[in-house]
């Protein structure tokens, strides 16, 4: 150990950290130099990003922005994950409500040490009867929940295989780990289980559910099939599978599955959650760092997440996703999920194209790299069961001018070219 200092701590060598130059090579530009290179190059890519404001609540409001002429303009978004409308359900927003009034408007602490409130075990335990699993951890974001995961069960000795097109979370859960990492291609079970039979490490497969770019599907049941066959354990995740694909007993029976989800999109609220068998939760609680070392989420926001979930078990939660499949069966027929992709290609295109519909009061953002690969540029409409008939048919023919063969629209998902 590096010897005491007057004030009582320790020296660190600088060899503890690692180092992108070699010793004594010197430094060419200060920082301004670095970040404005990197600034021009994301403008110059057609990559730049800024949030806007969205005075909302529900799908339609106005989009404020400081290049229109009064300051703002009255659209349609066809960009949120809000994808049943319940971060404005009344009984979700009075939960919220009740919550602050009784415990403030922050946890105060992380959830070992002040910032457990009873309704995040309540939240906890009705998420736990949700999913079918004998318990449940619950996270401040869904982000969260996908590093704590993978960085746990990921330790050294283990391998984790990870679809290509996984979520930026399980990336950046794969990247944390101590274990090696495999990537294999999309949705491939034969893939897998070629990587897990050239393997004898304790392994773990880890895939989205629902691909939030593309919209499609894993093939559970066959990964599922996979990993029993070499014992390798199964994480799914479910942000965004609101209408499936739910996993069955085919999936999860003599299996060790574990499922992370959101309560952000689904749900309408915020934060994230881990479903798994009890010694996983533990494990989770004792050793997770984004679970151990971050304020617990707010009470509001766990009231609402509860209070979501009630009404998604509920007749009215019913009615919503068969309102929310309807929708999207008249965007993109047989389109089994609410994510619906154009891909354009280029980055310019895509934003040309993004302005286009904005004109006409409907705001679907751009999505470029590195969100997607490059070359796949596209608008990503999501479809919320608030949104009204006339809201998708008025989308729907504004796509058939914006995203036209004539303007290069790429394979992306067919949507409907003409309104019902």
């Amino acid at each position: 150990m590096a010897p005491a200092t007057p004030t009582g701590r320790h020296d660190v060598s600088a060899e503890t950290f690692p180092r992108e130059r070699a010793a004594g090579q010197p430094v060419t530009e200060g920082w301004e130099g670095r970040i404005r290179q990197r600034l021009d190059g994301i403008v110059a890519d057609g990559r730049w990003r800024s949030p806007r404001d969205f005075d909302a609540r529900g799908p339609a409001g106005v989009l404020v922005d400081g290049g229109h002429s009064d300051g703002g303009r009255e659209v349609v978004s066809f960009a949120s994950n809000d994808y049943l409308g319940l971060s404005a359900h009344p009984t979700v927003v009075a939960a919220a409500h009740d919550a602050v009034d009784r415990w403030g408007a922050g946890s105060g602490g992380s959830r070992l040490v002040t910032g457990s409130r009873p309704v995040h075990h309540q939240l906890e335990a009705a998420v736990a009867d949700w999913k079918g699993t004998e318990a449940a951890i619950c996270y401040p974001t869904g982000y969260a929940a996908n590093l704590g995961v993978l960085s746990v069960l990921g330790t050294a000795g283990a391998r984790i295989l990870s679809d290509e097109l996984n979520h930026a979370s399980i990336i950046d859960g794969c990247r944390l780990a101590r274990a090696d990492v495999a990537v294999y291609r999309h949705a491939d079970p034969d893939h897998v289980d070629r990587l897990l039979a050239a393997s004898d490490h304790p392994a773990l497969v880890v895939t989205d559910t629902v691909f939030s770019m593309d919209g499609d599907v894993a093939p559970l049941a066959d990964l599922a099939a996979v990993c029993r066959r070499h014992r390798a354990a199964l994480v799914l995740d479910e942000a965004h599978a609101v209408l499936g694909p739910h996993p069955g007993p085919d999936v999860t029976d003599d299996l060790l599955v574990v499922r992370v989800g959101t309560l952000s999109k689904t749900l309408g609220a915020l934060g994230g959650f881990v479903a798994a068998p009890r010694p996983v939760v533990d494990l989770l609680i004792n050793a997770s760092r984004p679970y151990i070392f971050t304020t617990a989420g707010s009470p509001a926001d766990a009231a609402a997440g509860l209070a979501a979930l009630g009404v998604l078990r509920s007749t009215d939660g019913a009615h919503r996703c068969a309102r929310l499949a309807d929708l999207v069966d008249r965007l993109a027929p047989g389109h089994p999920t609410p994510i619906v992709p154009v891909v354009l290609g280029t980055e310019h295109r895509a934003v040309a194209a993004s302005a286009a519909l904005l004109d006409r009061g409907l705001w679907v953002p751009a999505i470029r790299p590195p969100t997607v690969p490059v070359g796949t540029s596209r608008l990503r409409v999501t479809l919320s069961a608030a949104h009204t008939d006339h809201h998708v048919d008025r989308l729907v023919a504004a796509l058939a001018a914006v995203a036209s063969p004539e303007v290069g629209a790429g394979p992306g998902v067919t949507v409907g070219l003409a309104a019902r």
